[in-house]
């Protein structure tokens, strides 16, 4: 149910580059809860020129391993806004994506672009990442399967009860308030919770998977107008509704 109700959509690969493909492998049943999805960006050819990729808010945290060169890994994560990365003209990277609030390890070590340095990180990211660099596709979702597994039993990843009916009944959310009712909180209390889990206040939260959710279904379902919801999308992706589905794949 959550793997439907919460499917946050890829970050904006333009349309004209036909050299770069990303794919997403599901994670075996018993981790659905955690994880929304593994995936892969990868060149398939040398491209002519830098490639930039427009990062976009999801609230989620993802595990990151460059497997051209599997020093290279980290732990990501944006807020409320893009980012745009130039990732040169040739490169492969790989990841996995937890839903948000259910990423335990330390908020401070999480950065918001793709690493470009080799990680010198507690976890063990690139021992993980040149174990996946040496698999296809499904050997790469297994390797990462098998880490989350161990990352489960280490609490530094565990279902979280608050978000998962925040995500459940996003039809119903309208507001904090709403928020508030449908995790059974206070709004002071989840104030607290969101912040500690997520590194959200609710209301930043709530924009984001507003916006989400309008790739998905009508705007209206999460925006009092046409207006609004033109201003929003705007602020948090740099472009306007039109030119944003104009000019990425998504």
């Amino acid at each position: 149910m959550l793997r439907r109700m919460y499917d946050p959509v890829k970050d904006g690969v333009a349309k004209t580059a036909t050299s770069v493909v990303y794919d997403e492998v599901q994670p075996p049943a018993a981790l659905r809860e955690l994880v929304h999805c593994f995936w892969e960006l990868r060149t398939v050819t040398d491209l002519a020129d830098d490639f930039t990729l427009h990062a976009m808010p999801d609230a989620c945290v993802n595990l990151l391993f460059d497997q051209h060169d599997p020093r290279v890994a980290g732990v990501t994560k944006l807020h409320t806004t893009h980012t745009t990365l130039d990732l040169g003209r040739s490169f492969h990277y790989a990841g996995i994506q937890f839903f948000p609030g259910v990423w335990r390890g330390d908020p401070d070590a999480s950065v918001d672009h793709y690493v470009g340095e080799p990680y010198e990180g507690e976890l063990p990211l690139i021992e993980v990442g040149t174990a996946a660099a040496e698999c296809d596709s499904a050997g790469r979702a297994t390797v990462f399967a098998a880490f989350v597994a161990t990352l489960v039993d280490a609490g530094l990843v565990a279902p979280n009860p608050v978000t998962a009916a925040i995500l459940t009944r996003l039809d119903e959310i309208h507001d904090v308030g709403d928020m508030a009712e449908v995790a059974a909180l206070s709004p002071r209390q989840l104030q607290r919770t969101l912040k500690a889990t997520t590194g959200f206040a609710p209301h930043d939260l709530l924009k984001v998977l507003r916006l989400q959710r309008s790739f998905r279904q009508d705007y209206l379902l999460s925006f009092a107008d046409q207006s609004h919801f033109t201003r929003s999308f705007r602020t948090m992706t740099g472009y306007t509704p039109g030119r944003f589905n104009t000019t990425f794949d998504v």
